[in-house]
């Protein structure tokens, strides 16, 4: 259900771009986007930081698309989003103790700290490099073509990178039952 509510914003602007257009599939995507923040909000009592980066760039970047009438700043920012998380995922290496991902995960898994620190830098490439993916679409691709690749493409890319983890990640997880007990696994 979590998956859907984080995809509430690009599947709505999806809709609305099939049936209106580009504008009101931007403005449709700010609206989408307020209220995943405050719906989140209701149900929580906090805001999410992904939610609320989300949100200022859509405002942000929405806003320029909808006064300026020009559709590019609403195509570069899933570039933009994916940057600053890849500045993220990297600036956690040298911010705190842990590496995000390692933050993010570490309550559900337990992996060496050179795996986690690997892990980590994966998703700082990953990002980087859809970013860069999304402007080879936004400039080599009609509008339809890039608003199918928003959903369908980004989408996909990121659970194809998320399956390619699995087989990495379990040979280096380590079992709590067997660290509790100091047996080997």
């Amino acid at each position: 259900m979590k998956f859907l509510a984080d995809f509430f914003p690009v599947l709505l602007f999806f809709v609305a771009y099939k049936v209106y257009d580009i504008y009101i599939a931007t403005a449709v995507a700010i609206v989408a986007s307020f209220l995943q923040v405050g719906i989140h909000w209701y149900k929580h009592r906090r805001f999410e930081n992904m939610h609320l980066v989300t949100l200022a760039i859509m405002v942000f970047f929405g806003g320029a698309t909808l006064l300026l009438q020009d559709e590019m700043f609403i195509k570069w920012k899933p570039t933009v989003i994916n940057w600053i998380f890849g500045a993220v995922f990297l600036g956690s290496h040298f911010i705190g103790q842990k590496t995000i991902i390692q933050r993010m995960m570490g309550q559900a898994m337990t992996l060496p700290e050179a795996i986690w620190v690997k892990l980590n830098i994966s998703w700082v490439l990953f990002f980087v490099i859809i970013g860069f993916v999304n402007l080879y679409v936004v400039y080599n691709f009609d509008t339809d073509t890039w608003v199918n690749f928003k959903l369908f493409g980004l989408m996909g890319l990121t659970f194809a990178f998320v399956i390619l983890q699995i087989p990495f990640l379990t040979r280096h997880i380590k079992s709590d039952e067997h660290e509790n007990s100091g047996e080997k696994p």
